[in-house]
């Protein structure tokens, strides 16, 4: 591919937006800086500053955290527009509108637009677009063309240099948990990593973050204070899990004015508390603060008096309820079929909540736990298999070859486990074969996938090959 042409397979031209993306990687990886980003968006319009946005950042939950959000504002009215990273089965995922995933067409016409931009800017000595950052383009366009009310966007990695922070003033920022992950592009320590995902945080936007660690926490603070930005922490005191069970869990949340809310969460994974508190406390936070807004919104309230563009959330107690319960977000800790458990961990901070949720839901069902694992090279695969040998006592555990260049072989995994646990180990060289065959092992137990949410996409899609086999 030169300069934005496809190649030529068997003399055909591949037209389709999907088999242009998926190439980009393999020509340009460079990332463009921040003012570049800009002069693309405003090439396009500058569609980014009409449209209100919450930013969201960190290692784990951030997914979730623009899921939980885009649910409750859906239930209070809002026309929402949602940026997410990775996709598990098809590219269209990353680009919800009202929660649903764009329509073909809509994608289409988004894609051709960036593409014309991009080759212009091409053409004036600029670099292309990174897959992500064109991506990021085509939501834009997308939201702007759909007239979202407002928007949702979670970074791709780190925070001060991720092409969403060219956001020069969102209604609010949020930082999910922060562990060790993406270590040689964002630093090998905590500090280091909450520094770069702190880069988003505006002067006069609050912040709502995790507080559970404390050296995190001190970065977060610190940043804020500097910029002028009021900090909200959301700690292990501000909810309670006071049931769990097949329908998920019942909590009661901490509220701004100290009140308790009782919220039903529609998933078992007990990380997802953490990450349901901090969306509420976002919501809590921006009706009581008030926002920016487009003068010709349709449902994001009235203009107090004596506001200068600040304008009031229409947001209820009961509509953060429904949307909490409504919340839909697959690869989570989701029963993608009966016994079989997917969930999208790929670090060893995420490791440890989802093997903290498998333990509680195995023992809660009475059945013996069967795991199917993979990883990519550059994680920290070794403190991950270290973990989940030595978190529960696992009858059986698969190890697989994801479709992926970044994939561990599943011979390396399989010594990785050899060294911690004594029970059997398994290879597979491709997802269909581990899922058909750890399903027939695992029996009447039950099956936890984890170590990539890309390796959960191959799941879902070879379930779904096995569920069109068996009808």
């Amino acid at each position: 591919m030169v300069h934005g042409r496809l190649i030529r397979k068997n003399g055909n031209e591949m037209g389709r937006a999907e088999e242009y993306l998926n190439q980009i990687p393999m020509w340009t990886r460079k990332k463009n800086s921040l003012e570049d980003v800009r002069s693309v968006l405003n090439a396009m319009g500058a569609p980014d500053r009409d449209i209100p946005a919450i930013h969201v950042a960190g290692t784990n939950g951030k997914g979730s955290v623009c899921a939980f959000l885009t649910s409750m504002l859906r239930e209070a009215g809002y026309r929402t527009g949602t940026f997410i990273s990775p996709h598990l089965v098809e590219v269209r995922e990353r680009f919800l509108i009202n929660g649903a995933m764009v329509g073909e067409q809509d994608f289409e016409e988004a894609f051709e637009t960036v593409l014309r931009v991009s080759q212009r800017m091409v053409e004036t000595g600029k670099c292309h677009p990174t897959f992500f950052e064109f991506l990021f383009y085509m939501a834009m366009e997308l939201f702007k063309k759909q007239e979202v009310d407002v928007m949702v966007l979670e970074t791709g990695m780190g925070g001060r240099l991720d092409t969403t922070n060219v956001l020069e003033h969102p209604c609010a920022c949020v930082i999910t948990s922060i562990s060790l992950d993406h270590t040689k592009y964002l630093g090998d320590t905590l500090q280091k990593i909450a520094a770069e995902k702190a880069g988003i945080i505006k002067s006069s936007v609050p912040l709502i973050f995790d507080d559970n660690q404390p050296q995190v926490s001190t970065i977060l603070e610190g940043c804020a204070f500097r910029r002028g930005a009021a900090r909200y922490p959301v700690g292990r005191e501000d909810y309670r899990v006071e049931g769990v069970g097949e329908d998920g869990l019942t909590v009661s949340a901490r509220m701004k004015d100290d009140k308790r809310l009782k919220i039903q969460i529609p998933f078992e994974a007990f990380y997802q508390a953490e990450n349901a508190m901090l969306a509420v406390r976002t919501l809590d936070v921006l009706r009581h603060t008030g926002m920016r807004c487009r003068k010709h919104s349709r449902v994001l309230g009235h203009k107090p008096e004596g506001a200068a563009g600040a304008i009031t959330w229409n947001i209820t107690d009961e509509q953060i309820v429904r949307g909490i319960k409504k919340t839909m977000w697959p690869g989570r800790m989701e029963q993608a079929a009966p016994g079989v458990y997917l969930d999208g961990a790929h670090n060893p901070g995420g490791i440890g909540a989802f093997i903290q949720t498998a333990r509680e839901i195995a023992k809660r069902l009475g059945k013996h736990p069967y795991l199917l694992f993979a990883a990519v090279s550059d994680k920290d695969y070794g403190e991950m298999v270290s973990q989940l040998s030595k978190g529960i006592a696992w009858e059986t555990i698969g190890v697989v070859h994801m479709n992926s260049d970044r994939g561990l072989s599943s011979e390396a995994l399989a010594r990785e486990f050899e060294k911690d646990t004594d029970c059997p180990v398994l290879s597979f060289e491709d997802t269909g074969t581990a899922v058909r065959r750890m399903r027939e092992i695992s029996g009447e137990g039950v099956l936890f996938c984890a170590g990539s949410l890309y390796l959960i996409g191959e799941i879902k899609a070879a379930l779904e090959r096995l569920k069109q086999k068996e009808a």
